[in-house]
């Protein structure tokens, strides 16, 4: 069995300018690895003519699926049904199911009249295999030349995955025999990726040529990546799972977690494995905490609520803080945030509060606090600690740090034993 490899095109001129983020080759990524399919290359290109028949030129070369999205719209930008028209020799036709399909959407679920530019819709060359979308009006299109496969896709996310679940892997799984895929990855953090590197070379001086190792920073985390394939899916397993332990017994003191998930997740099993709770209280992260705890699904068994509170006023109100402390150190200081996540424990009454106070920028700085200055602190019943940090750049990537930060201490006092 052959290594199975695909490309990914995805076009427009959005995602080049950075207006609209490229998540389709990410997912469409998963789902192929999942079927042992090896991603080769992911293409952005613009609404371009040249430069979309040169990438499907270029990519025919290195991959076996040849996947597209975006471009089939019914507006003059939307020029990749026209061009794949021509790359494959045929010509437009009506396709009369999307045109019955496009035609009940008009009129009996938006109710209003259908233009002959929604008509045109139903227009495909007549060289493909329509992959009907019942999520939209641009149906797929599947085409084969020198023994490989296109398939184009509308760029719309949800219509793009119906397409993708209900035509496309069906019929590569069917097509294709792609081997296996495996990942493992866990999570650490206080090490930087460097010295991460130098702690775990005899580890990594061992992996097998099967498999392969990849660092993955981010907010002073860093994600280490074990990925494998083969055509014997057990022998596969069996040897990256050893493999793995190896990894994670070298970097267990600074483990987060041993999946591909990020530290609110870790953090929301740890509290539900001992049935408790959490609160916060937000100054210079507006929310952002509450936001990524209640961003998991469940998060009602174990989080309770934030005070996010911005104002003086309302850190004295809410939260307890007092005055004259506010007045003499500052909002940002050791003294108001063990104010405040000492008043969020106790208003909330959970097992567990952070809170944090800082200044993201880009104006408000002082000599003796400057732009990235963040104190902040964790709770229990039984303890209470804070720390300062600096972070150094700009404002929204300030407001995430200081919050997976603030995760990553949460976490500390959630395990601490002592």
């Amino acid at each position: 069995m052959e290594k199975v490899f695909a490309s990914v095109i995805t076009i427009g001129d959005e995602l080049l300018i950075g207006q609209v983020i490229d998540t389709n080759s990410a997912w469409i990524a998963q789902e192929l690895n999942k079927q042992g399919i090896l991603v080769k290359h992911r293409v952005a290109v613009g609404d371009v003519w040249q430069d979309i028949w040169d990438a499907l030129d270029a990519e025919q070369q290195q991959a076996d699926i040849i996947l597209i999205t975006g471009g089939l719209g019914p507006t003059a930008d939307d020029i990749t049904k026209p061009l794949l028209c021509e790359y494959f020799g045929g010509k437009m036709v009506m396709h009369q199911p999307t045109l019955d399909h496009v035609t009940n959407i008009f009129e009996n679920i938006l109710k209003r009249p259908m233009i002959e530019r929604n008509r045109k819709q139903a227009e495909v060359p007549d060289t493909c295999t329509v992959l009907l979308n019942e999520r939209g009006t641009a149906p797929g299109m599947l085409f084969e030349k020198n023994g490989k496969i296109f398939i184009s896709m509308p760029g719309v996310p949800h219509e793009m995955k119906w397409i993708m679940q209900h035509h496309v892997l069906p019929l590569v799984q069917e097509k294709f025999q792609g081997g296996f895929v495996a990942h493992r990855t866990l999570l650490t953090a206080g090490v930087g990726e460097s010295f991460l590197a130098e702690r775990i070379k005899d580890v990594e001086s061992l992996l097998p040529s099967e498999l392969k190792l990849a660092y993955l920073p981010n907010y002073g985390m860093v994600r280490l990546r074990l990925t494998g394939w083969s055509t014997n899916k057990v022998e596969l397993n069996s040897l990256i799972d050893y493999h793995f332990q190896q990894l994670k017994d070298a970097v267990q003191d600074i483990l987060i977690t041993d999946q591909d998930e990020p530290v609110e997740v870790a953090i929301g099993k740890l509290l539900k494995e001992k049935g408790q709770t959490v609160s916060t209280a937000e100054s210079c992260t507006g929310g952002y905490i509450a936001h990524l705890l209640t961003s998991v699904a469940g998060s009602s068994d174990y989080y309770m609520g934030s005070v996010v509170s911005y104002a003086y006023d309302l850190k004295e109100q809410l939260l307890g803080v007092d005055h004259e402390e506010m007045a003499q150190h500052g909002a940002v200081s050791e003294k108001v945030v063990t104010q405040m996540v000492k008043g969020a424990l106790a208003n909330m009454k959970t097992d567990y509060a952070v809170a944090v106070s800082g200044i993201m920028g880009p104006g408000g700085g002082l000599p003796d606090k400057p732009v990235g200055t963040v104190w902040m602190a964790v709770a229990s019943k039984h303890k209470v600690l804070a720390k300062k940090m600096h972070f150094r750049f700009d404002r929204k990537r300030n407001i995430e740090l200081t919050a997976t930060q603030a995760l990553l201490f949460l976490r500390e006092l959630i395990v601490d034993k002592t």
